[in-house]
This record gives C-alpha cells, sequence and structure tokens, in this order.
C-alpha cells in the first residue's frame, strides 16, 4: 500500500512541478513582452484599451499607454486627468529614456459612473494632455528662433486603439 501512495504521491509532485514550470515560462513571456512596449518610441502615442471585464469590486479596467517628450509636469497632469474622470491607478509603469518618456497605467473606473465607451473619454483626455505639451513645447522654443520645433520634437502621431 505504501508504494502506490508514494507513486502518487510521486505524480501529484511531478505534476505541481510542471505546473509551476509553465507558469514561470509565462511569466518570461510577459515581462519579455511588457519591455519591448515599456521603451519610448521616437513619435507620441497614445494607446487605450479595456483591459478587462468588471473587477469583483465593481470596476471596469482599462490599460492606457502614452508615449511623449519628458515633462516635469507630465505626472501632477496625469494625475488629474485620471481624478477628473474619477478614475483609480491600479498599477504604473514609467520608462525615460533619451528626453522621451513612456507611461503604461492600468485604471479603474467604477461600473456605475462608466462603461466600456468611456475608453473614448480617457482617449480624449490623453490627447488633449500631448496637445497641451506639444503647444508648450512650440512656445517655449519659439522664444528665439522664428516659431520652429526643436529636433527632438517630432510631429504628434497619435496611435489610438480600442
Amino acid at each position: 500500500m505504501s508504494s502506490i501512495r508514494f507513486g502518487t504521491d510521486k505524480a501529484t509532485l511531478l505534476a505541481k512541478v510542471v505546473q509551476r514550470v509553465k507558469e514561470l515560462k509565462q511569466q518570461t513571456l510577459e515581462i519579455s513582452d511588457s519591455d519591448q512596449t515599456l521603451l519610448p518610441s521616437e513619435t507620441d502615442e497614445i494607446s487605450v484599451l479595456h483591459y478587462g471585464d468588471y473587477s469583483n469590486d465593481g470596476h471596469i479596467i482599462f490599460k492606457a499607454s502614452l508615449c511623449c517628450d519628458d515633462r516635469s509636469d507630465l505626472l501632477p497632469d496625469l494625475m488629474e486627468i485620471l481624478k477628473s474622470l474619477h478614475m483609480k491607478t491600479l498599477r504604473a509603469e514609467m520608462v525615460t529614456l533619451g528626453g522621451r518618456t513612456r507611461s503604461v497605467l492600468v485604471v479603474a473606473a467604477d461600473k456605475e459612473m462608466h462603461g466600456v465607451d468611456s475608453v473614448h473619454f480617457l482617449q480624449n483626455a490623453l490627447k488633449s494632455l500631448l496637445e497641451r505639451s506639444s503647444k508648450s513645447l512650440m512656445e517655449r522654443s519659439s522664444g528665439g528662433g522664428g516659431g520652429e520645433r526643436s529636433k527632438r520634437r517630432r510631429a504628434l502621431d497619435h496611435i489610438i486603439m480600442v
């Protein structure tokens, strides 16, 4: 009887090891995918996706990505936008490289105030943030040089996904 029980325990242990290896492989894929998508690009980009159905606590989840020139007022502006839309940040990843920054936010909105169509509200708010940023950069760079934009500044190229 003990050999049967030992065999079952061994099989159970092996099944747990196989499951854990699969989980680790999946985590590795997710990490490598997020590293590549987190690097800032040369163009301004916005991406807002419905991330999932309602969470257990009655919130709808969105994933928003914003890539633009790095500036000191970006975080306060992002926080103000989320506050005005009554959304809270669940997770944030931000990378700055060469004067450019990419912010990836997972945000939650109360399902009684928001629906899946709230993607458009968040997109428009982020688009407005990028346009304000472009305008202020143009004003700063036009101070002494005839209104030309700086070399680092690229044309506003919004990539919006639903």
